[in-house]
């Protein structure tokens, strides 16, 4: 690969001297063309001497913020720039996605495996969404979560045989709807006699055996449908009214 400029943006002098011994010693094609500790040094050496990727931390000065807002700024200016985060911020998940809806090309955490060839390699070769094993082990671990609870979810609704009009009755109830209010959403064929029918048969499919008529409200079966994964408590949006 060609050469290629680098601004390293670190404010802790110890971990940016370990920075530019892994540039020097393992990225060879890397020039690394200037350093920064803050958002004013950094301004003035992308004036200076515009670089073909920007090495950044987040945490800089004590906050976490300005990390993030240097990399909207700077993918805004510089669409073409390469802006890879490398971070000792390794708990802050939040944090990650905020500086991927800003535009970065990775994120490196400071932890375990540390920033490589490949890695920056990868992002000058117009890879996105480069990561370290750390973060990716993470991104494992929510994607076999996810799918497992979507699994438990269907397997849930084949079992206690849930139907559309269930589905959308319990998640209306869940967001706090009342059952007139129900009756007016958009594709509903019933009325509110009918619907509390329906909570009666949903109350004897999630409570055999204990689910006596009057001793199960609407609150309760709300929470035993999430109990059993019937609903997504992480997607309880209603419909269109």
């Amino acid at each position: 690969m060609e050469s290629f400029k680098v601004i390293i943006v670190e404010d802790v002098p110890l971990e940016l001297k370990g920075t530019e011994g892994i540039i020097r010693s393992d990225i060879p094609e890397a020039q690394i063309v200037g350093t920064a500790t803050n958002e004013t040094e950094y301004w003035r050496l992308m004036k200076e001497n515009t670089p073909d990727l920007v090495l950044l931390d987040l945490g800089l000065g004590g906050s976490t913020t300005v990390g993030v807002e240097l990399c909207r700024e700077t993918r805004s200016k510089f669409p073409n720039l390469k802006v890879l985060i490398f971070t000792g911020e390794i708990l802050n998940e939040k944090l990650w996605v905020d500086v991927l809806d800003a535009g970065c090309n990775g994120i490196i955490l400071k932890t375990d495996e540390m920033l490589t060839r490949t890695d920056v390699i990868s992002v000058m070769s117009g890879k996105k969404n480069v990561f370290n094993q750390p973060i990716l082990n993470k991104i494992l671990e929510r994607f076999k979560k996810g799918v497992k609870s979507q699994i438990m979810r269907q397997e849930a609704l084949i079992n206690f045989e849930i139907d559309e009009y269930d589905e959308r009755f319990l998640r209306h109830l869940a967001l706090g709807y009342t059952k007139e209010q129900i009756t007016g959403l958009r594709g509903i064929p019933f009325g509110v006699k009918s619907l509390e029918k329906r909570q009666n048969e949903l109350v004897q499919k999630l409570f055999p055996g204990g689910g006596e008529k009057g001793s199960v409200n609407a609150t309760r079966l709300v929470v035993r449908a999430l109990e059993l994964r019937i609903l997504d408590i992480d997607n309880l949006q209603p419909d269109e009214e």
